[in-house]
């Protein structure tokens, strides 16, 4: 079976687990220092607050920016459930507006008509690892006074014209989950050029704590531990290598099947460096469930991201959400992730697209 995903952790990452653990350093400490130093000067960043997952960087990066009950978000709602979760988190509510049909990211073009008095920030998500369209986004909230808070989980090291995501806002959250372009098995990171933002999240990390056992306001226990901070230092020096390879496989992926029927490619857009978190062809006429069916009996693995818009989960029809963002709705139909990670022989390239070029044909 060609996995979708496929986390590549060698000796180096062992070893320096290993260091860790016979350092006596084992929950946040010294690496957990060295890993945000080096992280916040490879996305070019004065701060960067390590956690325990992506999530709890969406949910204490909002905190940081003093959005709470009351307040509105406005986001995309073709996104992990996270994406809106932080901020129900934090008393307020997420507000979806639809998408790019290129991207799949958030369409600027929309963002204006869904500001209120209550909007408080903006959350694009940079999604499959292509930045989102950030010029207009932070022009909209320069104009209106918002906070912008990047979720980059799936887009280390991605460029949008000659900055990497998480600097373009005014903070960033990095998700390092196992299947991530990097890892620390779990863990996440919040950036920011905000020194205000950035000491409120490393307080709210540790239970509200500025110095030992006296705390300031309501903290949580979002930390991340050494253990995970050595393999993060050991797969962001391996990072742009990793990028290099799933942009290589990409662009060999597209040259093969872009003359395929009823298959379009991902587009990337001119201004951007897409890493290609995922692959993501779009199936069109109704076949996809057949297409995956078929890849799945050839042993290629796939993946779709996402079958529900986010305001369609049961959580926010009980919440009373009643959205409808069209080309959401549609790209939830068609999208289809393929194997795209760096692990990929050109054996297996081969193998995925005559697979999809047969699937194609005969269905």
């Amino acid at each position: 079976m060609i996995p979708i995903a496929k986390p590549l952790i060698g000796k180096e990452e062992i070893e320096e687990v290993e260091k860790v653990l016979k350092s006596g350093f084992i929950a946040q400490g010294p690496k957990v220092a060295e890993f945000e130093e080096a992280f916040a000067s490879y996305v070019g960043t004065e701060h960067a607050i390590a956690v325990s997952s992506g999530t709890t960087a969406l949910h204490l990066a909002l905190l940081a920016a003093g959005v709470g009950a009351g307040d509105e978000v406005i986001t995309t709602p073709f996104s992990f459930a996270a994406t809106g979760n932080c901020a129900l988190y934090v008393g307020a509510r997420p507000v979806f507006v639809d998408i790019d049909p290129k991207t799949y990211n958030i369409n600027p073009e929309l963002i204006k008509g869904a500001i209120t008095e209550k909007t408080k920030a903006i959350l694009p998500v940079h999604l499959y690892g292509q930045p989102a369209q950030m010029d207009s986004i932070n022009t909209i909230a320069e104009e209106h006074d918002l906070v912008v808070i990047e979720d980059a989980a799936q887009a280390h090291g991605a460029m949008f014209q000659d900055k990497k995501v998480g600097s373009l806002g005014d903070m960033g959250c990095f998700s390092f989950y196992p299947t991530k372009n990097m890892t620390t098995s779990e863990g996440g990171m919040i950036t920011t050029n905000n020194p205000e933002m950035a000491d409120k999240a490393r307080i709210l990390r540790a239970h509200g704590e500025k110095e030992r056992y006296q705390h300031e306001i309501l903290g949580y226990n979002f930390r991340m531990t050494d253990i995970a901070a050595s393999i993060g230092l050991v797969q962001l020096k391996k990072l742009d290598g990793f990028n290099q390879k799933r942009i290589e496989n990409a662009e060999y992926l597209t040259e093969h099947i872009k003359v395929l029927n009823g298959i379009k490619p991902p587009y990337v857009s001119p201004e951007v460096r897409h890493v290609f978190h995922q692959y993501t062809i779009r199936v069109e006429d109704g076949k996809r469930k057949d297409i995956m069916e078929y890849l799945n009996q050839e042993g290629i693995g796939t993946g779709i991201h996402y079958p529900i818009p986010i305001y369609k989960q049961k959580l926010y029809q009980d919440l009373g959400y009643h959205d409808k963002c069209p080309e959401t709705e549609k790209a939830a139909s068609e999208v289809l992730s393929l194997p795209v990670h760096p692990a990929l022989s050109i054996e297996e390239l081969e193998k995925i697209v005559i697979s999809l070029e047969a699937g194609s044909e005969n269905i």
